[in-house]
């Protein structure tokens, strides 16, 4: 039976699936970097994340696109810090991810500002600490899988079986937390993050595998190059390819869905879920 996360003495409720909209405050995204760095334009997007229907708000301040640069740690923190503190004022109850493999962040933003979800783009393999800070306070951990670092990942990915070889690394990584004692975890296998295009749609053409970890299944490939280069596009022009993954998604398994445009999101979910295909009913 799959495992439910659990946010300081709340669970989550992921008996259907949860869109997780992103919130950039950085400036070299490869959507929509640059345009969240005001307070201004941060409180519009949160508001425009929440009414369009999200659960969750992921909110990243180092851009992890391939070959981004180096992001300090005190400013990763700094520009954290001031986007939680924005949600926390104007939706209390919104559950917020942070986005980085720092355990030093984290720890500053839980103590500082309460209980977050860790969203580690490095499966806890980019920071020695991460593991034990999860294990000692118990927070939400999205384990997500990356080969090599946001600086070298796309520089020829090599699997033997890149479904078989994801897998492996979670149940590898899953021991070394359960042997501590912590459960608390989502998975991502990481659609983009040290994969080729066919590598991508291997994944998503088997994501259903992922089911048998029995943890929450998250999906993050909004706008991605997965769909705009093989459709010949950009990644203005990725919505309908990234809707179409989504719903495939959902009916694999998909337990939250991060995207940038939540309603099309949530819209998709509503649909699959009328359609019965997803173990949930409809509301």
């Amino acid at each position: 039976m799959m495992k439910t996360p659990q946010l300081g003495s709340r669970l989550l409720d992921i008996s259907r699936p949860v869109v997780m909209g992103i919130l950039n405050v950085t400036s070299d995204s490869f959507f929509d970097g640059g345009r969240y760095e005001t307070e201004t334009a941060i409180v519009a997007r949160i508001h425009q994340i929440v009414e369009e229907g999200a659960g969750i708000i992921d909110i990243g301040a180092y851009s992890t696109r391939p070959g981004a640069t180096d992001v300090d740690e005190r400013e990763e923190l700094t520009r954290l810090d001031a986007a939680v503190e924005l949600v926390r004022k104007y939706f209390p109850e919104v559950p917020v991810s942070i986005d980085t493999f720092r355990a030093g962040v984290a720890r500053d933003i839980n103590r500082c500002l309460g209980p977050v979800i860790v969203n580690d783009i490095s499966g806890g393999t980019m920071d020695p600490d991460m593991f034990g800070f999860i294990a000692e306070t118990g927070l939400p951990y999205i384990m997500m899988h990356i080969q090599g670092t946001p600086q070298t990942m796309q520089k020829n990915p090599e699997y033997r079986d890149v479904v078989e070889d994801v897998y492996h690394f979670f149940e590898k990584r899953i021991q070394v937390l359960n042997a501590v004692g912590f459960d608390n975890i989502i998975i991502d296998p990481g659609f983009g993050f040290g994969k080729n295009l066919q590598h991508n749609y291997e994944l998503m053409n088997r994501l259903e595998v992922f089911g048998k970890l029995d943890y929450p299944l998250l999906v993050g490939i909004s706008r991605k190059s997965m769909i705009f280069r093989l459709l010949g596009t950009s990644p203005a022009e990725a919505l309908n390819g990234t809707t179409v993954l989504n719903t495939v998604a959902l009916l694999k398994g998909a337990s939250i869905l991060r995207v940038h445009d939540v309603k099309e999101a949530v819209e998709a979910v509503k649909i699959v879920a009328q359609m019965g295909d997803l173990p949930f009913q409809p509301v």
